[in-house]
């Protein structure tokens, strides 16, 4: 069966040539020229996938994209861009589209995209049919719990029954034909404990004891004068309910309730015992049968390979499985935003309140942080659990890893984010550069040395700049060992600030140093620390240049230390960052900039650190300026020896 997939695009010849292509490929391929008309296709065909163009007349790709994940979120979208939409194209990822592709369409980085696109779709139905196997076993489960309730309801029936015989029998002839065609062993014991009447069910089964003691058919305990139930009611005078095991006339054994009820007279003496027993081996082997599959059902429960956890409408957890508390810190009562998110408030558009409000299940992706301080991205999926009556009680939620395939997915989407990045850095260096060759020939052409001087100046930072952006690169395409030697912080830091201060106050932003006179030496790799903290200065730079509310702007660059660490502070009052971009700052490609930032820069300084064994924390709100401590250890940990050692 061909699959289908939506193509939308406004030039009718890039329509034409990739329906050929996708149809040679086994795609069933509906085209549409514009939105609006994309939309009545969908809604007819319902395409698992659908290709659409960014920049179109009227409704363009990204509102398409948003009323398709509206209307139908596991609907995968690739977006078509050129190479000038890319900051549309990162914009459309936020909006869940699955990949995207830049013209003109490379044929290995379409298929790319839509197997990508269909390993997420087979993944969400394996997550589909896991979910409704785990459902069908509740339910399974829960219908035998039921039946051993019922089971467990008959003997209290029977005990029901035996109360009302203490009105029906005062006379003996014809008080058992009552009893004939229970399924239950009936027997009248005299006040000298022998068995003088049972019913039928009884003879057969346990044999016809009529004139035997009334203890004789019961074995361990209760099988003696002092312990029979019949005599327990002739000493008490009232009816009890109790388990005991009888033996049959084959031989065998048998677990039975017994009830049972005085009979009086009309001077209301107990002349006689009605002693009913029902044989609950059927409920015993449903138990048994229950209990070994509740422990299977949490052996199962045990070892998928997933997160599993079940939670009240407070989003409290009540129930986990291993892996859950292996990765995660869980304690009684815990909410799953602060196991998951370590923050006290639930998430937006939480998929298990979803469900709770719907009774639906609801699928999402989200980042979150193990007991281990690492990141995971997982793949959730939710499941209404609902009471006899229909309510939804819990809801049950399975989250699988995919950091991994994330990882992979985001090495294969970098590719092209990477060469159009270089690309167009490259191409503003080369600009740059002609710039000051041309002032260079002129100068020396018209003997004019302030042209030559100015050409020189332009030629000099554009060659600092290439050198940064071939260091990036070479960080960014490659894992470099750290060449960690012993060096004097004070000097160290006094050479990073004489690199960038000029810059700084060319600009005419003050820059302050604020520099412990007691930290001494530290090793590490002083050319690849030097790095990052110049891109983190520089960042400050671009956060005050960009700053039009403030007449005046300052940059301080503090070193401090205390036993364990040493700091290196960088704080500015430039525009400042909101908790989305805090969050995306160390992201691979982000960059608030626009086209004046490649995102290569702080995601690179923050792998340089991570590699000392350190960490960058940020501070920062919008209009108030921006700190960023970056701290590392004086001692290399033994994490980070194993680790090169494994290297």
């Amino acid at each position: 069966m061909a699959k289908k997939l939506l193509l939308v695009d406004d030039e009718e010849g890039i329509r034409k040539v990739l329906s050929i292509a996708l149809s040679d490929s086994g795609y069933t391929v509906f085209t549409a020229q514009n939105g609006e008309e994309a939309l009545d296709i969908f809604r007819r065909e319902t395409p698992p996938i659908v290709l659409t163009d960014i920049k179109m007349p009227g409704m363009d790709g990204i509102e398409l994209l948003q009323t398709l994940k509206q209307e139908s979120p596991d609907t995968e979208v690739i977006m078509i861009t050129g190479h000038g939409d890319m900051e549309l194209a990162i914009k459309s990822l936020k909006f869940q589209a699955i990949d995207f592709v830049t013209k003109p369409i490379n044929d290995d980085a379409l298929e790319i995209a839509l197997n990508r696109a269909h390993e997420k779709i087979r993944m969400r139905q394996q997550l589909r049919e896991y979910t409704e196997n785990l459902e069908a076993l509740v339910r399974e489960k829960s219908a035998k719990l039921v039946e051993i309730e019922r089971q467990v309801a008959v003997g209290q029936a029977v005990e029901g029954l035996s109360s009302a015989m203490r009105d029906i029998a005062v006379d003996l002839e014809g008080g058992l034909t009552y009893f004939n065609e229970m399924p239950c062993f009936v027997s009248i014991h005299s006040p000298q404990l022998k068995v003088i009447a049972v019913n039928p069910l009884y003879r057969d089964r346990l044999g016809d004891k009529v004139g035997h003691n009334s203890w004789e058919i019961y074995a361990g305990k209760t099988g003696t004068q002092a312990n029979c139930p019949a005599g327990q009611t002739y000493k008490s005078g009232k009816g009890l309910r109790t388990k005991a095991t009888v033996k049959t006339a084959s031989g065998g054994k048998a677990p039975v309730m017994v009830n049972t009820a005085p009979i009086r007279n009309q001077d209301g003496d107990v002349e006689l015992v009605v002693e009913i027993s029902a044989d609950i081996t059927e409920v015993k082997r449903l138990q048994e049968e229950l209990d070994r599959s509740q422990q299977r059902y949490q052996q199962l429960f045990d070892e998928v390979p997933c997160y599993i956890s079940v939670q009240d409408r407070q989003l409290r957890l009540t129930a986990v499985n291993r892996r859950f508390k292996e990765d995660f810190n869980v304690e009684h009562g815990a909410f799953c935003h602060e196991v998951y998110k370590h923050q006290g408030e639930p998430c937006p558009n939480c998929p298990v309140a979803k469900t709770f409000e719907d009774g639906h299940s609801h699928q999402s992706e989200m980042v979150v942080t193990s007991k281990a301080g690492e990141r995971y991205n997982v793949l959730i999926w939710t499941a209404p659990l609902r009471n006899a009556a229909g309510e939804i009680t819990h809801v049950m939620e399975m989250s699988t890893n995919i950091t991994q395939i994330r990882k992979l997915q985001d090495h294969l989407s970098s590719l092209g984010l990477k060469i159009s990045s270089i690309s167009h850095g490259i191409k503003s260096l080369l600009t740059g550069l002609d710039g000051g060759m041309y002032l260079m020939e002129t100068g020396f052409a018209k003997d004019k040395s302030e042209r030559v001087k100015a050409g020189y100046e332009d030629l000099k930072l554009i060659v600092s700049r290439i050198r940064k952006l071939v260091y990036n690169i070479l960080f960014f395409a490659k894992e470099r060992e750290l060449k960690r030697d012993r060096v004097d912080i004070l000097n160290f830091v006094d050479d990073v600030a004489s690199t960038v201060e000029p810059k700084i106050i060319a600009n005419g932003i003050e820059f302050v140093r604020e520099f412990d006179a007691s930290v001494g030496a530290l090793k590490l790799d002083a050319g690849v620390v030097r790095l990052a903290l110049i891109n983190i200065l520089e960042n400050a730079l671009d956060a005050c240049l960009e700053d039009e509310a403030q007449k005046s702007h300052k940059i301080l660059f503090r070193v401090q230390q205390d036993d364990k660490q040493i700091f290196f502070e960088i704080s500015d009052n430039g525009i400042g960052m909101d908790r989305e971009v805090r969050e995306s700052l160390f992201t691979l490609f982000f960059s608030s900039k626009g086209n004046k930032g490649t995102g290569l820069g702080l995601f690179i300084a923050d792998k340089i650190i991570d590699q000392h064994d350190g960490r960058i924390s940020v501070e920062s709100k919008p209009g108030r300026g921006s700190k960023f401590k970056v701290s590392i250890p004086k001692m290399i940990s033994k994490s980070v020896i194993t680790k090169r050692k494994n290297e």
